[in-house]
């Protein structure tokens, strides 16, 4: 993973966090990406060396555009994307409501698949999916 570049969405704490370190740890250049300043403020002095926390909401394209002009910016090349951004606020049936469905739903599906689609630009093709071959070939 040495002189990679790797986005971590939802890295300022659990499975992100503990990724995010464990990447900075094996050499790799990490942007972390999380709602809260002062969390990811937090994680970037746990993890250390070369990360950068850009603050956005994964269910917001400008905060998703944000981030990888700062990737693309500091970088010029993203070779990992690590999608964790992700909401979880339990609710009965009887208790579910449009605004809290409407939420979750733009966090956790929404959310990821703009994160992914809006990271495409700057992978370079073919760079951590050796072996796993186009999609064709499975036909």
């Amino acid at each position: 993973m040495q002189g990679k570049v790797a986005v971590v969405t939802g890295g300022n704490s659990g499975i992100g966090l503990a990724t995010a370190k464990r990447f900075r740890d094996e050499g790799t250049s990490v942007f972390i990406f999380s709602r809260r300043q002062s969390e990811l403020d937090k994680a970037v002095a746990l993890i250390g060396g070369d990360v950068t926390a850009v603050q956005g909401d994964a269910s917001e394209l400008f905060d998703l555009d944000r981030l990888y002009a700062t990737v693309e910016h500091a970088k010029r090349k993203l070779d990992v994307l690590f999608a964790n951004a992700g909401v979880v606020e339990h609710r009965t049936i009887d208790d579910l409501s449009p605004e809290h469905f409407n939420k979750t739903f733009a966090v956790n599906v929404r959310g990821l698949a703009f994160t992914v689609q809006k990271a495409l630009p700057l992978m370079r093709d073919g760079d951590g999916v050796e072996g796993l071959g186009h999609p064709s070939q499975y036909d």
